[in-house]
């Protein structure tokens, strides 16, 4: 059993077999607030290389006060689709139901992204597998590409979920990130490669996951990896958050009024630079617990009247961190950002460094823990390269809120 503490050193959950042997990449992280319990997922790849990967495993740990305990790793094979390799897990938890959805693609084997992008030709499926008890056993594969996606395939060249966590809304809607390779056809070009470009937008149920539709295509900028999550207005209205990744240098960040069927203009961010020609990162939004006396931050605008709470309690405004390598250049330095104004553009401080060297994908979870927040994260780190191991490390708010300034 390995065991993580806020705070504490990282734990290693998966770890890459050999240098270029069998290796795990693509975490993602869910958080079951009822049971206290984390469920880490990772593909299993017999090499690093995409087109080499296999199934999903999974661990499950027991949060227990400020530490957890991981039990052992579990293949999740009904997660598989004959003559597919599976990839991107995308988890989201249905509170009403307790039901855990878990969606993934299944890409035909030995079909790389780029030969899809290059010939026009799709070959990955829509798929989930869910669980009624905690992630103890699964369903059945689920295959929804024809039922949701439909004759609007011929216009993709490929497709793919987050990877990393969904999100279920206030209104009780779930959400799952996604992103397409369109084929634009108003390009003359004999290539269906120089015609495709990436585009996010949402996949989403209403009725707790019975029924699942899209939203529509963001096509303002290029975008892939992404993830969401729901903030709240001036008004106490909700608002959908969307940040991608970009190969335009910077990540590209939107709002949706309406769930996610549609996003309005989105925009480059200048305080959140991407890595080289990009990685996936990670947010959560989050309800800041202030003690009595701790003060705004004159940088984000007046959060509470008087410049302070009354009480060290869960407030009902809303906060963001985003986890991404903080190197313009290459992948290292695994890096959190705070938003204390997640409304407003270009406001994200600093990162703080939670993991130095080789790095790369992440994903976010939040849980509370009585007085504080607590914020686990999984990700993929190394000595020589960011695809050694997967780690988990569990921090609190109050290890972020540094540049939130106190009232004497």
């Amino acid at each position: 059993m390995a065991e993580a503490q806020a705070g504490s050193r990282r734990v290693t959950l998966f770890k890459q077999k050999a240098p270029g042997g069998l290796t795990y990449r693509i975490p993602a992280l869910l958080y079951l607030p009822h049971e206290s319990v984390f469920l880490a997922f990772a593909e299993k790849r017999s090499t690093p290389r995409d087109e080499h990967a296999k199934h999903l495993v999974m661990r499950r740990g027991q949060k227990e006060g400020k530490s957890v305990q991981w039990g052992p790793e579990e293949p999740l094979m009904t997660a598989i689709l004959p003559d597919h390799r599976t990839m991107n897990p995308c988890p989201v938890y249905e509170k009403r139901s307790g039901r855990i959805f878990l969606f993934f693609i299944c890409v035909q084997k030995h079909v790389t992204e780029w030969t899809q992008i290059k010939t026009g030709r799709n070959a990955a499926r829509l798929c989930y597998v869910s669980s009624q008890n905690g992630g103890r056993t699964w369903s059945q594969l689920a295959d929804l590409t024809d039922e949701v996606i439909g004759d609007d395939l011929r216009d993709w060249a490929t497709f793919a979920v987050g990877p990393g966590h969904g999100l279920q809304l206030s209104s009780g809607r779930l959400v799952i990130p996604a992103y397409a390779y369109y084929i634009h056809r108003s390009c003359f070009s004999t290539s269906a490669g120089t015609c495709t470009k990436p585009h996010f937008f949402m996949f989403y149920s209403d009725d707790h996951g019975q029924h699942w539709t899209r939203g529509q295509l963001v096509k303002s900028f290029r975008t892939v990896e992404c993830q969401v999550a729901e903030v709240t207005s001036p008004h106490h209205a909700p608002v959908l958050y969307c940040n991608a990744r970009s190969p335009d240098k910077y990540r590209v960040e939107a709002f949706s009024m309406d769930g996610g069927g549609h996003f309005e203009k989105p925009f480059l961010s200048e305080t959140l630079p991407e890595t080289g020609a990009g990685c996936q990162g990670s947010v959560v939004s989050f309800n800041p617990m202030l003690k009595p006396g701790r003060g705004e931050d004159p940088a984000a605008g007046s959060h509470f009247p008087g410049g302070r709470h009354p009480t060290a309690a869960k407030t009902t405004e809303s906060w963001m961190i985003f986890s991404h390598p903080t190197s313009r250049h290459s992948r290292i330095d695994l890096g959190v950002y705070l938003n204390t104004s997640p409304l407003v553009k270009n406001s994200w401080k600093a990162p703080r460094v939670i993991f130095e060297g080789p790095c790369g994908y992440s994903d976010l979870a939040v849980c509370e823990d009585g007085h504080s927040v607590l914020f686990g994260c999984l990700f993929e780190c190394g000595v020589s390269n960011g695809y050694e191991e997967i780690a988990f490390q569990l921090f609190a708010d109050k290890d972020l809120l540094g540049n939130i300034s106190e009232e004497g």
